[in-house]
Formats: C-alpha cells, structure tokens, sequence
C-alpha cells in the first residue's frame, strides 16, 4: 500500500478553525485525531500539522505524529522547525496505542493526548486555569495561556535535547539526548561554575567535556544569541560566551542523540539544511561510545581490541584483582564522585583494588589526581609530553597465580636439569676413573 495515499485516508479532523487547516493557536475543545493503521506496518510515519508560524522559511509547525517503533505505534504531540524536530511530548515519556492517536484541548484548559479507549498518554494538567488558547510562538514555544496572554504552560519550561534561539536556561537545567538503549544516554547541564556534557550509563555518570568561565561570579542563566552562547550571572551581566565559528544566524543548539556531540546550528540557504557552526567535540575519539567497551581510540581514529584478560569479571564476588599498567592511554570520561586528589600512582592503583566495582583507574602525574572507572569506555592513546598518564585495568588474580604457576614450573625444569647434568657428569668421571685404575693392575 503506498504510505503517502494511506496518510490521506488515515488523517481526520475535527476543529474548530473556523475554515482553517493550519494556524497558530487552538481554541477551547479543539480535536484533531490521527487513525493508526490495523496491521503494524514496519517504516510507517504521520504527521499532521496542526500549527504553523508565519515566519519566513524554515518556519515552525507543531501537530501529531504516529511513528511505527519496535513493533509498536508511537502517538506524540511535536514541534518542528522546518523538518528538525525540536520538541516532543515523548521525549521522556513515551505514549504507546492503537487505533488513534487524538491531540485534545479540552474546555476546562487540559491539554491531552489520547488513544484507544480514551486512554490518556501525556497531558499539561493545566485545567482550572483559565486557559483560552494554544499557541506556537514565533520563537518555537509551545504556550498555553490565559485571556490576558499570560502564559501558564510552555514547552521552554521542559526541555529535550534542543535549546532554540532566545531560549534561556537556568543554571540546574539540563538537555538530554534520546537513549541509546534501556540504560545510557547523554546529558547537557548547566551548573552553578560551569557547563558540562556528560554520558549516564547505568549507575554512572561521566563528563567528557567541560566549559569553565573561571570567573568568581556564579552561572544563573544561559541564553542562546545569533552568535553564540551567552552566559550570564546572578546580576544578569553576560560573564563569558562559547562564540560561533561563522557568520551565521543561529537558529538551535543540540545534543546529537547517537555521538553526544554537542553543536550550534544555522541555517544554509543554499543546501536548504541545519549545518553546524560550533562543535564541542572535533576529534571522534572525544566521542563516548565511538569505541565499544574495552576498546582504546588510536591515533588514526580506529578502535583498536584491549586485551583486559578478565577484567570485566564481577569483582564483588571474587577475590580482589591486580593492576596491569598500560602506558600512554588516558580517557576522555571524568567521575568527580570517584576523584581522588593529591595522590600517588600506587595509592591510584590501591584504591581501585580495594573498591570491587572498580574495573580501571587513571593516575595523572601533572596535578597528581585519580579517577576510578566502573566500566572501561572514552580510552585513547595520547602523547604525554614529560606527563605521565598511567591507565591501570584490573585483572583477576587468577592472572598472578597463572604467571606465578609458570615461574615455579620454569624453575623446577632448570633444577632438574642441573641436577640431571651433575648426575651425569659424577657417573662419566666415576666411570674413568674405575677404567684407568683397571688398566693400571692388568699392567
């Protein structure tokens, strides 16, 4: 069946534009519905724009989307900017159904999404607050807001991975990008002295990159301009700026959902795309998971096998490992909560023997500090320069014990030939010597 013909026949309305298909508010008790197909059909996508801006191109829509995900149907309420999505009610929270999928504003001001049997997905939990209307701003704000336009709900107030041109976030705020599976993921947060990315797998969490104003004066906000990112402090006085690398109109800045890379991006009239102007990591093997586990980043950006020879053995119900050193490797990954500062390479490599969940650690000669791991991700060979960069992965003991067995083995075989050889020489000069005294009485 063609898709394109299918969406013509799968879409319905029922508004009221008052003889509009696109504009840029809904009323009260406005209702659009999006059936969704019987059979799961592996590909299929459906939007239905509902809201439109009246800026030049690319403008900004908002509506319905029904996307075919691992066997299910996926109804969200989206905003886009051109065809770059740049808001989802699903970024957090994901609405499954069947049937339809049905965007409703409801009298008492709730904005919904629905599915079969009524059953509620995602909502504002805005009723009883006057609200009169939705609408999508010039600025790619989704708001809902009162008779007076006083805004009670917006979409700038819960953020996914895209921060839009005008946009201000307050220092404890933060970007996720989408997950990569159940368990990891990448985050951009703003703190009280900096800005930083980090990867959050499982139970840990690890910077790979870091912006520092080194000011005395702490971060309140961070605003993205045309040429730039601003950060401002409590004063709202504008303390430093991550620049652009071109000329060109910032439009968002993103967190890419698969590398974690984060960029500033405008938009080429020419190419009619999103090219990015700024990007926070410019080296693949700055990438968190351009490498798979336990495996290091050469030099010519190729993933290179470590050989850990156990180390990725539960250590909290063994008996505890030894440290192996591998010389000029670091990692771009950092655990402040598992920092030890003003430290030895030896107390490094003892720290992480004694903690079971610790699989590696990194001793770092220049500012004497250690970082414990509890998984062996961001390796890379470097340079040192008169460094010393110590990566130490621990191995079971059965690794020692092994090593010690062929030790022992070596020396037995050496003691046993000597002892063999001095036999055999004791026998041949006994032996001479009973011929020549022999010889000596025949004559």
């Amino acid at each position: 069946m063609n898709i394109l013909f299918s969406l013509a026949l799968l879409i319905h309305f029922s508004t009221h534009f008052y003889g509009h298909c696109t504009t840029d508010n809904l009323q009260l008790g406005a209702q659009i519905t999006l059936a969704i197909p019987g059979p799961y059909m592996n590909g299929f996508h459906a939007p239905a724009f509902v809201l439109e801006t009246s800026q030049p191109v690319p403008s900004f829509r908002a509506g319905l989307t029904v996307e075919a995900l691992e066997g299910k149907y996926l109804c969200s309420f989206d905003v886009f900017l051109g065809d770059f999505k740049v808001w989802s009610s699903s970024h957090l929270s994901q609405f499954f159904t069947s049937e339809k999928c049905v965007v409703h504003l409801t009298w008492d001001g709730d904005l919904r999404l629905t599915g079969h049997d009524d059953q509620i997905g995602w909502r504002t939990a805005t009723y009883g607050q006057d609200i009169k209307r939705l609408q999508l701003s010039t600025t790619g704000n989704l708001v809902l807001v009162d008779e007076l336009n006083i805004i009670k709900w917006q979409s700038f107030h819960f953020p996914t991975n895209v921060m839009l041109y005008g946009q201000r976030l307050n220092a404890g705020t933060k970007l996720t990008s989408l997950p990569t599976n159940s368990y990891s993921n990448y985050s951009f947060e703003i703190h009280r002295e900096k800005l930083a990315l980090y990867l959050n797998s499982g139970t840990f969490k690890y910077s790979y990159w870091e912006f520092n104003p080194k000011k005395p004066e702490n971060i309140s906000f961070i605003r993205l301009a045309t040429n730039g990112l601003q950060i401002f402090d409590d004063n709202n006085h504008k303390m430093a700026q991550i620049p652009s690398k071109r000329l060109k109109l910032l439009r968002f800045l993103a967190i890419e959902n698969t590398t974690g890379n984060l960029g500033f991006y405008y938009y080429a009239m020419t190419t009619k795309k999103f090219e990015a102007s700024f990007q926070a990591l410019r080296n693949k093997c700055d990438q968190p998971k351009f490498c798979k586990v336990n495996e290091i980043c050469t030099f010519d950006n190729k993933c290179s096998l470590l050989n850990t020879k156990g180390s990725l053995g539960n250590f909290c119900q063994t008996s505890r490992g030894n440290m192996k050193e591998i010389q000029h490797v670091t990692s771009i990954l950092r655990d402040e909560n598992k920092k030890i500062l003003n430290t030895t390479k030896e107390s490094c490599a003892g720290s992480c023997k004694k903690d079971c969940t610790c699989v590696g650690a990194l001793f770092t000669s220049e500012y004497r500090e250690c970082y414990l791991y509890g998984e062996i991700r961001g390796m890379k060979e470097v340079n040192n320069f008169g460094e010393v960069t110590c990566f130490m992965l621990k191995g079971l003991e059965g690794e020692k014990n092994g090593n010690g067995l062929k030790k022992w083995a070596l020396i037995l075989i050496v003691v046993v030939d000597g002892v063999v050889l001095v036999v055999c020489l004791c026998g041949m000069g006994f032996y001479m010597l009973w011929k020549r005294k022999k010889e000596e009485n025949n004559n």
